[in-house]
């Protein structure tokens, strides 16, 4: 088949919708009966008007990916009842009537192209053809026929040197398409119909600005829902047109050839064969109503003016219900819109805000990203502090993403491209840990896309003076200020003290409010005596009450502090949450309160509590923790990080949904996902032996108040004499100053930035590098910070330390006139291996030498020494072996794993004397040792898949192992990136992308599918696969009303958000190979124009 013809038949169907939008956009004109006069030249109108566009104006003709972009999604169905058009008797018989009756006249090719160059010559001919005559003989039409030839001539005069003029074509088309019956639209064949469509298209594309009008409006309109389609020069379009011209006069003398029956035969059987989308009508008039308020927003976002943009805050008035729909918020507070409506804001000015915890800072920033997501088509990375805080957010936003069709991606521990996949059509929410981001951000800048980002919001942005990770995230602040800018960054915190020095860091306007929806009353507690603190009083303490708890001697020495009369006042009416100094005293805080609580906390809520305890123990394979299974009951838990994530999240939804009413927990829970209560009690002024900050403390009875619930929240502290003093300064001093942490730790936060700089060519000489350390937050808060040095003195003793390692190489360079020389800094293997695989400059020198040593001895037999390569060096100070279990699990293995201890540097003979409390005199690393009693631990998980076991076995709590799980995860795909930027360590990657996703998990393979998706965590899974959920295309299409029927214990509000985040993974995975197929089938841009003369034909 004629390549041609093929392409014609595959084309045929997606016209059939054309005719009922033809009805709709055309004006309706009463005209007579079409004349019988016959015509040896038939040409329709469609065809004559793009024969003569582009005998005038062969630049406005439409390119092939132009035509790919026109939409056809109807469900009409054209044939009615007939299933085979071929098998009607009657039709066909009326068919060939209608041949009779306008029968064609065909000729010769030499004749046709006679007729061609005569059009050529003589455009006008065209229009005086009787069939355009046939479209209507009333004056009016004469009138518009005149007219389009007035415009011809007219063009003609104007555009004798050659120019384009695009006016009077949009006259010939607008007035030639205004004389078409509607009745006859569905007459017309589909070839015609589509020159009509398009080239109709094309004239709104090309309308001059001179003529700007309502009409011209509306086309403008249209022609903004295409905005990826790719402009020509005209060149190009000439090209094109030329081969366009040559493939549409093959196709007209094939048809000329056929009678009109089996012309109609070959068009109808096309429609018939291709698919037909699957879109319903009303679907349709709601993405075009959504698509227009998108606009409408998008012209109004533009505005300076806080006054009045758009239906909701420019955004579509969908957002505003989805917004009450999944956080039952129907009105923004005072504060928010007064935000969102600043001149800052609309100018897209960096901004930071802080406000009081629970003020609704979050809300705020999620409104300015969907503005840029949705308005103005750019890409957002949100940072959070937290992983748990990232799954949070990609499942509350999910449901965004699919009902406004833009990505929502995850980047925290293992999960996240580097770089991102490039999308052409949607657009990416990034939602990313500090470290993620940093990765992040370095992919894009050396990819050249860090201007994709329109936009960055920082939560926490206190986070910027707490160690190692407030360095990290300095470092992304910097370099998207230095490397970009277009794009906006909004810094939000409750807890911030010299916003002056991050305003001059990040360029940014401020705004602040003590706005808090609750009331919040703070109190101190010194023995049995409860003080509100006061501003105004001379000592910050105002006496309020005493506690009329009864004790008796027992619960005295046992509760000397009288948790059980501070919580029993609020408890079980109200919620409370007691932190606790460490995680033992929460343990042991929780079964203490059980003991002397009535029983009636047993009976209420009793079945939901069952239910609880049920669900704890599907998670650890049929075990509960004991402390749980006996507080659980009385509606009490504890809360930290030596629970499992199963674990934690399952008491989170608890005690929101109200079926717990007390949490005993650390300071964690107050900077992580938000639990309120009417009460909370801070049960010593110490964080283990540390005593409070007042950024911790203000965290911490932040949680008090329930917005919606409570009218007023309170905080107690309990305290003792001797720390009345420290105590009083904690609760009237101003918050603690944010200060870069780039000399952290050995200054190691600078020389990461120096390595990664280099290494991204964005400052590769000393006078780049001190130029962009200036803009760093260390450069603003300079003469704070330095005791007698200068940043110049700074930087170059970092940049010694970087030479001496064999990270970065200097090499002398000369200038354009060759006078001047200047040392040029680039980076060696080694360091840009480093910097690629965010590797800790501590670590990587042992890391390279691991990797080398275990070249010439690799034991494939197991997982167990390539686990070693990949356990977090940073880990191993947490952890002391048990010299027992250690000696009882090398004799546990085979002979190919025990081989690994000698391999690694372990013998059996130091196992042994340990075990049995013998001097050792032989001298081994005791870090190898320390580090390979971690990989047991990884290697027993990864084998047993059972937390529960594996916690017992090496007595350990459940979390830290689930938290040594996620971190080699992470560093396993950073030694993977490290690998694959060395050829020496081919040979690894293969290796370490398989344990790399193996460890991710740590779940049967069947699993994996189910567990990407985020809130799926291993229980879950299990669940969702034995009720017959075996994948994510499962997932993504299951009804949440009936997984709520289907798997035990889980809400309505889960399931909708388990369903979102399939369909917004499946939607990803589907739009990146999307993607990548129409990536290989792209024409090259720099393709060299192909000529085939006949010399050179075959």
């Amino acid at each position: 088949m004629d390549l041609d013809q093929a392409n014609e038949s595959q084309d045929t169907n997606q016209w059939v919708p054309v005719r009922k939008r033809i009805r709709e956009k055309n004006i309706r004109v009463n005209t007579p009966p079409p004349s019988k006069k016959k015509n040896n030249n038939y040409l329709s109108v469609p065809e004559m008007i793009v024969k003569q566009e582009e005998e005038i104006h062969p630049a406005a003709s439409l390119t092939q990916d132009y035509m790919e972009q026109v939409d056809c999604d109807s469900q009409e169905d054209l044939f009615g009842d007939y299933d085979s058009f071929a098998d009607d008797s009657c039709f066909l018989a009326q068919l060939e009537d209608a041949e009779r009756q306008y029968p064609i006249f065909t000729s010769s090719p030499a004749e046709s192209e006679q007729e061609d160059r005569k059009d050529a010559v003589e455009p006008l001919t065209t229009f005086q053809n009787p069939n355009l005559l046939n479209c209507s003989q009333s004056n009016d039409n004469k009138a518009h026929k005149h007219s389009a030839e007035d415009a011809i001539l007219a063009t003609d005069k104007q555009d004798s040197s050659g120019k384009k003029s695009n006016v009077a074509s949009e006259q010939i088309c607008t007035e030639a398409l205004s004389v078409l019956h509607v009745g006859n639209v569905d007459e017309l064949p589909s070839s015609q119909l589509a020159l009509m469509e398009d080239f109709n298209s094309t004239l709104i594309k090309h309308r001059s600005k001179s003529l700007v009008s309502e009409t011209s409006e509306v086309s403008n309109y249209c022609v903004n829902d295409h905005p990826n389609i790719p402009s020509h020069s005209e060149n190009e379009t000439l090209s094109l047109n030329k081969i366009q011209n040559q493939s549409r006069t093959t196709n007209s003398g094939a048809n000329k050839q056929m009678s009109l029956k089996d012309q109609m035969k070959n068009a109808m059987a096309g429609n018939a064969a291709a698919p037909v989308p699957q879109a319903s009508r009303s679907k349709q008039l709601k993405e075009i109503g959504l698509s227009e308020e998108i606009n409408i927003a998008l012209k109004t976002i533009e505005a300076t003016s806080g006054v009045d943009i758009g239906p909701f805050y420019g955004l579509p008035s969908k957002v505003k219900d989805l917004i009450f729909q999944f956080k039952g918020i129907k009105e923004l507070y005072e504060w928010q819109h007064t935000c969102l409506t600043l001149e800052s804001v609309q100018e897209r000015k960096n901004l930071i805000y802080s406000l009081p915890t629970s003020g609704g800072k979050t809300l705020v920033a999620e409104i300015l990203f969907m503005q840029e997501l949705l308005c103005r088509k750019n890409d957002v990375l949100f940072v959070l502090p937290y992983v748990a805080l990232v799954q949070e957010k990609v499942r509350g936003l999910s449901s965004f993403g699919i009902e406004f069709d833009f990505l929502v991606e995850e980047y925290a521990g293992s999960k996240g491209k580097f770089p991102p996949i490039k999308r052409r059509r949607k657009k990416s929410l990034y939602i990313a840990t500090i470290e993620k981001a940093h990765s992040l951000v370095n992919s894009l800048i050396e990819t050249e896309r860090i201007n994709s980002l329109g936009l960055v919001v920082v939560d926490e942005l206190h986070m910027l003076g707490e160690g190692s990770r407030g360095a990290i995230l300095e470092m992304v602040l910097s370099k998207i200020l230095y490397t970009s800018k277009n794009t906006q960054i909004i810094g939000m915190s409750a807890t911030l003290n010299n916003v002056s020095d991050l305003q001059r860091f990040l360029r940014a306007e401020h705004y602040t409010s003590n706005f808090r929806p609750v009331q919040l009353k703070e109190f101190v507690k010194i023995h049995d005596s409860i003080y509100e603190v006061d501003n105004k009083s001379e000592d910050y303490f105002t006496f309020s009450r005493v506690l009329s708890y009864k004790y008796s001697s027992n619960m005295e020495k046992i509760d000397p502090d009288h948790l059980i009369a501070l919580v029993t006042e609020v408890i079980p009416k109200y919620s409370c949450l007691v932190f606790c100094p460490t995680k033992k005293n929460c343990e042991n805080v929780s079964k203490m309160l059980c003991k002397y609580l009535s029983k009636s906390f047993i009976t209420l809520k009793q079945k939901e509590k069952c239910i609880l305890i049920e669900e704890l123990k599907s998670i650890g394979n049929g075990i509960v923790c004991p402390i749980l299974r006996q507080t659980v009951p009385y509606g009490l838990a504890y809360h930290h990080s030596g629970l499992t994530s199963d674990e934690r999240k399952l008491i989170e939804e608890a005690y929101s949904e109200g079926i717990l009413c007390l949490l005993t927990c650390t300071s964690t829970l107050a900077a992580g996902v938000n639990l309120p209560a009417r009460r909370v009690v801070l049960r010593s002024p110490y964080v283990a032996r540390d005593f409070l900050r007042r950024s911790q403390y203000k965290q911490m009875i932040g949680r008090a108040g329930r917005a919606g619930i409570d009218t007023q929240g309170e905080s107690i502290l309990i305290t003792q004499e001797q720390d009345k003093k420290l105590v009083r300064d904690l609760v009237s001093r101003p918050l603690e100053g944010c200060y870069s942490n780039l000399l952290h730790d050995n200054e190691k936060g600078i020389k990461d930035l120096l390595l990664s700089l280099i290494g991204l060519k964005v400052a590769q000489t000393l006078d780049k590098i001190v130029e962009f350390m200036a803009g760093t937050l260390l450069g603003v808060q300079q003469e704070q910070l330095f005791k007698g040095k200068g940043i110049l003195e700074v930087i170059e003793q970092a940049l010694e330390q970087l030479l001496e390692k064999g990270l970065i190489e200097s090499k002398v360079s000369s200038s354009s006139n060759e006078e001047e020389m200047y040392h040029k800094l680039q980076v060696t293997k080694l360091g840009h291996a480093t910097f690629k695989g965010s590797i800790d400059l501590v670590y990587c020198d042992t890391l390279n030498t691991d990797l080398k040593k275990s070249l010439e001895g690799l034991v494939l037999g197991n997982y167990l020494h390539l686990i070693y390569l990949v356990t977090p060096y940073d880990m191993v100070s947490q952890c002391t072996p048990d010299w027992m279990v250690y000696f009882r699990q090398f004799h546990q293995l085979d002979i190919v794993e025990q081989k690994v201890f000698a391999i690694v540097g372990v013998p059996e003979s130091f196992l042994t004397k340990k075990a049995s409390g013998q001097a050792v005199r032989k001298t081994v690393d005791g870090f190898v040792v320390a580090r390979f009693y971690l990989s047991l631990v990884l290697y027993s998980l990864f084998k047993e898949m059972n937390t529960w076991a594996v916690a017992q076995k090496f007595n350990m709590s459940r979390g830290f192992m689930q938290n040594l799980l996620n971190s080699a995860a992470a560093f396993s795909s950073s030694v993977l990136h490290f690998c694959e930027e060395l050829e020496e360590f081919w040979a690894y990657q293969a290796l370490f992308q398989d344990l790399t996703h193996k460890l991710s998990y740590c779940v049967k393979p069947e699993l994996v599918s189910l567990m990407e998706v985020s809130g799926v965590l291993e229980a879950r899974a299990r669940q969702l696969y034995k009720a017959g959920y075996k994948s994510l295309s499962y997932l993504a299409n299951a009804s949440p009303e009936v997984l709520v029927q289907t798997i035990k214990h889980m809400s309505k509000r889960q399931a909708k958000q388990i369903v979102s985040s399939a369909k917004m993974l499946l939607n990803e995975k589907a739009e990146a190979l999307q993607e990548e197929v129409e990536e290989l089938l792209q024409l090259p841009i720099d393709l060299p124009l192909q000529s085939v003369s006949n010399e050179t034909s075959w």
